[in-house]
């Protein structure tokens, strides 16, 4: 086993990076025993730390057989370690084992870790000086954070001990120094503080606390001589042990006699967490730590003060824990010792933590910091000056007092009615449970917190050109709210939480904001029009006015902490659980329960530490890893990825490099998400040549090695920068003011901006002047402002739609019945009666049969009146709008035909762009406001001048099939064809929610987009996520829990329907996947059969995603395959080719000479269950049919009129669907022709979409859904005869 590995690296991500001895040097040490001796003065000097002893991993050199005798470097004794007076580097000595020990390594192989400082280290591991005591003391713990160049972070855990001095064996360095103090004896009383300090690269505070708590019961009862060689061990012990990765598995050590957790993070995005994440909710008030979040969010230089050094780190990292997602940006360092304090002076933001002795010195001496003093749970400023720490938003802040009084924070109270646990380990598992229960509540808490702060920033983002509005954000900011958010918007974390959100990054944040979103907020994601407050809103508003004036008098009011909230509940004076249940549902915490986890015991460590030991540990490992690997179902793949990624690092420094590919990968099939990707390519770089050709044999490691070895190198980076909307200062050609609108947010569809720039350059150069845009952007967001202002009775409101809006609001006019404002929503026009405030109804914009602009005589005087005629009424309705008449002609002919067509198109889309339309064109009145202003805005009346010029109606048979559209591409800039389709019904699993139970609709779109519908609502379920950056070819549904997706890019993807996460991929085709079909077993696992375009098939096991079939169809080209009577059917462009499934082939049918079409290929076909072949040949209008009984025999051919190409074709019921391109009154049009099997013959001819037809799915043979080319974009669902 030794030959297999030559040597062995530092393990890629072992917990240890460092393990040093700390204390004072023995020269120093002998003033000290002399005066205990001499005089017994309790009070002793304090000293000058310095470093004994360092312990770098590896701990097995090449080719030893021996264990590396001092892993650890010994600091010259004559030398000074202060970090104050010298900074050069001390020099190092080769160490010393115990006497007849091998010899060490030459310094020169010990590598001290980036971002370790040996010369600040021993103020750190010391901070409040070295100081030998004249009684034992207890041993103590704390925690540093140490930050390099880079800003990269390592942590540390120190843990300090006594030990007395002797007079015979007296340490230093491993050193056995025989010296006799006197005739009496030793330094009776004179005990020395030593340190040991672990650094690692991860946080983990908890557990490292634990294994030092260990060490340190060795260490206080060795003999001196023995120290370095019991550091050594322990630490030899850490190095082996790896980091668990991202996920929920966690890993346990027996460090004898405790049980060691190594906690994994939950995701790679996650921060890791091994603290007791409540210790500030202990420390302070809930309103206190709000003051302190708003410090942090404000980015403050911010001061922490305790008497405990412990909790200095620990508390300041639960803050840091609180912000995520965000990020702490500015320095950040714990711990300053005594010699550090001149740090505070720095001007930049930081947070820093000192000892509570240093409060009144730091209090006086610095300007303008927060002063947090944990004991007492008090905030001050520096000086007793007033910093300018805004408060942060009221409701929020409310609703997170509510949810952290509803916290259980003492674990004693759940262990009231429990018997003593007689297991210490037990004990420890029962109050981690209950501390990792604790932890997620208050993660979710103050994620919901961060969301209820900054929910909104999206509505002001523009995602093409990465632009943020704040001007207009601040403007929707509650008046007393305003000076957080203007502080807040100006940091360097909100600009690093902006670009996240510019990137559309799915962290914590965007998948708290997602879950909790109301229903309007969905549905409003789908809108084009701008948004206005619903009539659900405006009633909230009127029932919470009393709250709302008290909102008013108090967000301006300083120090959040005095203020009385009448909304909270009393504070329960018991420490029990308040019940909240009379606080309504915000006032709870979300009920996220904590993800179950799993833990794997890591084997047991042998000593003496030579090759064949590590390599015995090694072998442990791989041997229970495989273990648990062979128990597990495919079901739990996130388990067995975590297993196989620690079996692939385990081999790795085992030096069995192809069997830790392997294992790598098979995380594309459990879990690609904690795919390795640099150490998998460090590791095939290292392949030797035998190795390299070995690997290349291998397909699964080929086409792992071509992907690694062939990723791009560090691309440039694409700008990230998030720019702050400003109006324009040049001329705007077209393409730049397209630009510029879309940045402002107003509009984002390309040609409606084009309209829009028609309209302000009517009668003048093609070219839009500053001052022009910026009266044009004052108008729309006037009347913006306006619309939050607008406020109806109550008695109006109960007419109305919850989901309508008052888009517009005329001035006050006399009407024939009656005086008041003309308001305008989506549905309808209605009159708000002026003196008793009452209800008019005019009409929907539905039933309006006629619209004109008028002149009514009265006296001498000629009013320009709007006449409105009803279908439902007699009366014709008269207002006398005066200026306002033309305009309110233009934008009821605009409302009434986008209604009309809305209800012709069966989509609501279009009276979301008319409501565009309508508010553009008031906007352009209000710019240009001259004679020509209303021929201008008639530039707009886009679908008023559809239905004049081309009066289009749609044909009956079409009107009566077609139920519902919807629109993927709502809110991007323009159209984006749809590829795919996929309808998977709903499911009620134990594994999914309620509302996740529904049927959903799969919409696949450019470049790897998937966007998904709820079925039952045609509601967004989940926004665009991505599948790879291909374009995507085939969906099917297998195991009703997997969508699996193939790519252009030659990948399969697979899709969790329950977590909607793409985390699986099957990467054993060369070409791009073309076709997938699934064979539903009734007990075994489904196969799935996918092709590609190189000919190559492969059946897969669905549940455990191996190959279980593979053969090459030869011709290659293959574009779909079909299982029809235990055979698959594989369409191979001039040809279908039927092949058993074992890939041996049956039948062929060509294209032959008999056709005309020779040199054309098969389109698309399906196949009936009355043995019928229905095919398309791609660029001509004829479907053949085949009959399965002889192939040979020519086919019916079947013309479709006004059809010039087919594209898709599916079978429902006894019907077969063709998607085609077809004329229509002279132009190319997306055509459906639905076609009796039976008969053969077309029975209906829909009139589909205004571009081609590009795909077609079924919905349990009950509907029909169809997809748009790019020019339309929109996806149309029809009812099934």
């Amino acid at each position: 086993m030794a030959e297999a590995a030559p040597h062995h690296p530092a393990l890629p991500s072992g917990l240890l990076e460092l393990c040093a001895l700390l204390g004072a040097p023995r020269d120093s040490l002998r003033g000290p025993e002399q005066v205990a001796q001499r005089k017994g003065v309790k009070d002793l000097s304090s000293l000058d730390p310095e470093v004994l002893s360092v312990f770098v991993p590896p701990f097995v050199m090449k080719e030893d057989s021996q264990p590396a005798a001092v892993n650890c470097m010994t600091l010259a004794k004559n030398r000074k370690r202060s970090f104050r007076k010298k900074r050069e580097r001390p020099r190092v000595e080769l160490g010393k084992g115990v006497p007849g020990g091998p010899r060490g390594p030459d310094p020169e192989d010990v590598n001290i870790p980036n971002g370790v400082d040996l010369l600040a280290l021993p103020q750190l591991c010391f901070p409040g000086g070295l100081c030998v005591a004249s009684e034992p003391r207890e041993d103590c713990v704390h925690f540093l954070v140490l930050t390099d160049v880079c800003g990269n972070r390592t942590y540390g855990v120190v843990a300090q001990y006594y030990r007395p001095l002797h007079d015979e064996y007296c340490f230093y360095n491993g050193k056995t120094h025989w010296e006799a103090l006197g005739p009496g004896g030793g330094a009776a009383g004179c005990f020395v503080p030593f340190a040991v300090c672990v650094v690692s690269r991860f946080p983990y505070y908890n557990a490292l606390k634990d294994c030092l708590s260990c060490l340190l019961t060795h260490l206080k009862f060795c003999k001196d001589f023995e120290v370095d060689n019991h550091i050594k061990d322990f630490a030899a012990k850490l190095s082996l042990i790896p980091s668990p990765p991202p996920g929920p598995l966690h890993l346990i050590f027996n460090m004898k006699p405790l049980q060691i957790v190594f906690p994994s993070r939950a995701d790679p995005e996650s921060p890791l967490i091994d603290l007791d994440l409540h210790l500030p909710l202990l420390c302070f008030r809930p309103e206190k730590v709000l003051q302190i979040l708003t410090c942090l969010l404000t980015e403050q230089r911010i001061v922490f003060f305790s008497s405990s050094w412990a909790l200095l780190t620990l508390v300041a990292e639960c803050f840091m824990a609180y912000l995520h997602p965000l990020q702490w940006q500015h320095t950040f360092v714990p711990i300053l010792s005594g010699q550090m304090l001149d740090f505070l002076m720095a001007p930049t933001s930081f947070l820093m933590g000192c000892h509570l002795d240093h409060f009144e010195e730091v209090s006086k001496e610095a300007d303008g910091l927060i002063l947090i003093n944990i004991d007492n749970g008090n905030i001050t400023y520096s000086n007793d000056e007033e910093v300018d720490v805004p408060d942060i938003p009221l409701l929020a802040a409310q609703t997170f007092i509510q949810r952290v009084q509803s916290l259980q924070l003492h674990h004693e109270l759940e262990l009231a009615h429990l018997c003593t646990s007689t297991d210490v380990n037990e004990g420890r598992a029962s109050r981690r449970a209950w501390q990792q229960r604790l932890n997620c509540q208050i993660q979710q808490m103050t994620l919901q917190l961060l969301v209820s702060i900054f929910r909104e920033v999206k509505n002001h983002l523009n995602y093409e050109h990465r632009v943020f509005n704040s001007e207009e954000f601040l403007k929707t900011r509650a008046l007393g709210d305003q000076q957080f958010y203007k502080q807040v918007l100006d940091t360097y974390m909100f600009h690093a939480f902006l670009k996240a959100r510019l990137s559309r990054r799915m962290d914590a944040f965007a998948q708290m904001d997602l879950h909790t979103q109301s229903e309007e907020d969905r549905i409003n994601g789908m809108l084009l029009s701008p948004r206005r407050p619903t009539i659900e809103k405006m009633a909230s508003r009127k029932s919470s006015t009393p709250h709302a004036a008290h909102r008013r008098m108090v967000v301006s009011m300083p120090n959040l902490q005095d203020i009385a909230v009448p909304e909270l509940p009393p504070r329960n004076a018991s420490l029990r659980k308040i019940q909240t249940t009379e606080c309504g549902s915000s006032g709870a915490v979300l009920d996220m329960p904590p993800k179950s986890t799993h833990t794997f015991k890591i084997p047991e460590i042998h000593f003496p530490l030579v090759a064949q030991c590590v390599q015995a540990f090694y072998a442990d490992c791989v041997a229970q890893l495989s273990k648990a690997i062979g128990s597990l179902t495919p079901e739990n793949s996130v388990l067995l990825a975590r297993y196989f990624y620690l079996r692939g690092l385990v081999r790795l420094m085992q030096g069995q490099l192809l069997g830790a590919l392997l294992d790598f990968q098979s995380l594309y099939k459990t879990d690609v998400c904690v795919f390795p990707a640099d150490l998998v390519q460090m590791t095939v770089e290292s392949l030797s040549a035998p190795e390299r050709t070995q690997a290349e044999r291998t397909p699964e490691l080929l086409r792992l090695i071509s992907e690694v070895m062939d990723r791009p190198a560090d691309a440039p980076k694409a700008d990230d920068r998030v720019k702050n909307f400003e109006l324009p200062k040049k001329h705007m050609q077209l393409d730049d003011f397209v630009k510029r609108v879309q940045e402002s947010g107003i509009v984002k569809d390309t040609s409606v901006i084009h309209r829009l720039f028609e309209a302000l350059t009517v009668g003048h150069q093609k070219q839009i002047d500053p001052e022009t845009f910026k009266d044009f952007y004052n108008c729309w967001k006037e009347a913006e402002a306006e619309a939050q202002e607008v406020s109806l009775p109550l008695s109006v409101m109960e007419q109305l739609d919850k989901s309508e809006c008052v888009y517009k609001l005329s001035r006050s006019v006399k009407t024939n019945r009656g005086v008041g404002k003309i308001a305008m929503t989506q549905k309808r026009l209605f009159l708000l009666t002026e003196g008793r405030p009452g209800y008019a109804e005019i009409s929907t914009f539905r039933n309006i049969e006629d619209v004109r602009s008028t002149m009514a005589t009265f006296l001498l005087l000629r009013i320009p009146t709007l006449k409105i005629k009803t279908a439902s009424k007699k009366e014709v309705f008269e207002a006398n709008l005066k200026t306002e008449c033309d305009l309110w002609h233009l934008m009821v002919k605009e409302m009434w035909a986008g209604r009309k067509l809305a209800d012709d198109h069966k989509d609501p889309q279009y009276v979301q762009q008319a409501l565009t339309h309508i508010l553009l064109m008031d906007a352009v009145v209000g710019t240009l406001q001259s004679p020509g202003a209303i021929y201008a805005a008639s530039k707009l009346s886009y679908f008023d001048r559809m239905k004049n010029e081309m009066p289009m109606a749609v044909p009956k048979t079409t009107s009566e099939t077609l139920k519902h559209k919807i629109n993927p591409s709502a809110g991007e800039t323009a159209p984006r064809a749809i590829d795919v389709l996929l309808y998977t019904p709903g499911h009620l699993d134990p594994a999914e929610k309620v509302e996740d139970a529904h049927p959903k609709l799969w919409c696949a779109l450019n470049e790897g987009k998937v966007i998904v519908f709820d079925a039952s609502s045609w509601t967004i379920h989940q926004h665009c996520f991505r599948v790879g950056a291909s374009k995507l070819n085939c969906m099917v549904m297998a195991e009703q829990s997997q969508v699996w997706v193939g790519s252009e890019d030659s990948v399969i993807y697979i899709i969790n329907v329950h977590s909607m996460s793409c985390n699986k991929q099957l990467t054993d085709h060369r070409a791009s996947v073309t076709g997938l079909a699934v064979q539903d077993g009734l007990q075994a696992p489904s196969t799935v059969y996918s092709c590609s375009a190189d000919g190559t098939v492969l059946a897969w096991n669905a549940s455990s995603l191996q190959v279980t079939g593979r053969f090459q169809v030869r011709g290659g080209g293959l574009s779909a395959i079909r299982l029809h009577g235990g055979r698959l059917w594989c369409c191979t462009g001039d040809s279908i080719l039927v092949v058993n499934m074992n890939g041996y082939p049956c039948q062929e049918l060509k294209i032959n000479g008999r056709f005309k079409e020779t040199g054309t290929s098969f389109r698309g076909f399906q196949l009936m269950p009355e043995e019928q072949l229905w095919a398309a040949c791609a660029g001509y209008p004829d479907v053949y049919v085949w009959s399965l009984q002889d192939l040979a025999q020519p086919p019916q051919r079947i013309h479709l009129e006004d059809c010039s190409e087919i594209n898709c074709m599916i079978k429902v019921k006894k019907q077969i669907w063709v998607g085609a391109t077809g004329l229509s009154q002279g132009q190319l049009k997306g055509k459906i022709y639905v076609m009796d099997a039976e008969r053969r013959t077309v029975e209906k001819e829909l009139l589909a979409h205004a571009d081609t037809v590009k795909t077609l799915c079924s919905a349990e043979d009950r509907y029909v859904l169809s997809g748009a080319g790019r020019e339309e974009g929109k996806i149309a669902i029809w009812k099934v005869e």
